[in-house]
């Protein structure tokens, strides 16, 4: 999953009608000003110390410039920071955001004040692991290569130390997802944030685990596809462990909040006044906007499965949105 989905997105933009999936800053310019007048707020009650933006998987920079432009309007202009290994994405994000610096991973981003970070749809692309349950116990998915075709199958040891006592028994066939990578990235994460002051949004689509399922996807020209099939060509996604991403941030001794759903996050972010607002502006998009505002909350579109995750520094006050 790792290989194919580096090879994918480096050679290609794959956002956009004439890509293979949308995400919510191309949806509405209200998905990233409500972001960023969140963490202006945030900023804003924290004592307005010095503070980097960090995004990871900018997808075209969309979200950026959207959130950027809002934190500037209330004072605060960071320093930008784009986690990104992309070439052709990397081109898309410098024309949105020219003042941006690009980096591989965040080894390299300088921890000499507060981070405020966005992950958007960034951790469902990052390489999973399956465990499925067989008659011999718990082994790992592996996926075998027999010419042009993949094939997933069980294979390896019996590594039932892995799985949580409460799923130890589920019925044979049941699949148990882990995300290494994730779990990895939030823990650095957490540790700059517990040090150095900050937070850190984390809003994809997922569940609260862990949990039995198999949540491994392929998209390709917005409809779903094989995952085994045309590795390289098309993007491998699963759904997010918020519980678990959670409980490795708090081990760093950062605060977490949520997950909730997005549609209600929004909501609360007052997403309703900016549609208002936008609307007023242009009346002629005034049905364009409110069917935008639509899909971002609505709870057959995009507002229930999709969640949004806040970590936040012990010595900064709780991000906005979280608390009912």
């Amino acid at each position: 999953m790792g290989a194919a989905n580096a090879h994918y997105y480096a050679t290609r933009d794959p956002l956009g009608a004439e890509g293979d999936f949308t995400t919510a800053p191309e949806i509405s310019q209200m998905f990233g000003e409500l972001v960023g007048l969140a963490l202006a707020d945030l900023w804003h009650r924290a004592g307005r110390p010095p503070v980097h933006y960090v995004e990871l998987g900018p997808g075209r920079g969309t979200l950026a410039a959207d959130a950027l432009r809002a934190m500037a309007s209330a004072g605060l202009r960071p320093a930008v920071h784009f986690v990104e290994t992309s070439p052709a994405l990397r081109a898309r994000q410098a024309a949105a955001v020219p003042a941006a610096s690009f980096h591989d991973g965040l080894a390299t981003v300088p921890a000499d004040a507060a981070w405020l970070v966005v992950a958007n749809e960034f951790f469902d692309a990052l390489p999973i692991r399956q465990l499925v349950r067989t008659p011999d116990g718990w082994q790992e998915r592996k996926v075998v290569a027999h010419g042009d075709l993949f094939l997933p199958l069980s294979h390896g040891p019996v590594l039932d130390g892995l799985v949580p006592e409460h799923l130890a028994d589920a019925p044979i066939g049941s699949i148990l997802e882990s995300a290494p990578a994730s779990v990895a990235i939030v823990r650095t994460l957490a540790k700059v944030l517990a040090a150095r002051g900050g937070a850190a949004l984390v809003i994809d689509y997922g569940y609260e685990g862990p949990a039995v399922g198999d949540t491994l996807q392929a998209v390709s020209r917005h409809r779903f596809a094989n995952p085994y099939e045309a590795p390289g060509t098309r993007d491998l996604t699963a759904h997010v462990d918020f519980a678990t991403l959670a409980e490795a941030a708090a081990a760093e001794g950062v605060r977490t909040s949520g997950p909730v759903p997005q549609g209600v996050w929004l909501e609360r972010l007052g997403i309703a006044q900016r549609a208002i607002a936008l609307s007023a502006g242009s009346p002629a998009r005034s049905a364009e906007i409110a069917a935008a505002r639509d899909r971002l909350v609505g709870a057959g579109e995009m507002g229930t499965l999709f969640k949004a995750l806040a970590l936040s520094a012990s010595t900064w006050p709780e991000p906005a949105g979280f608390a009912a």
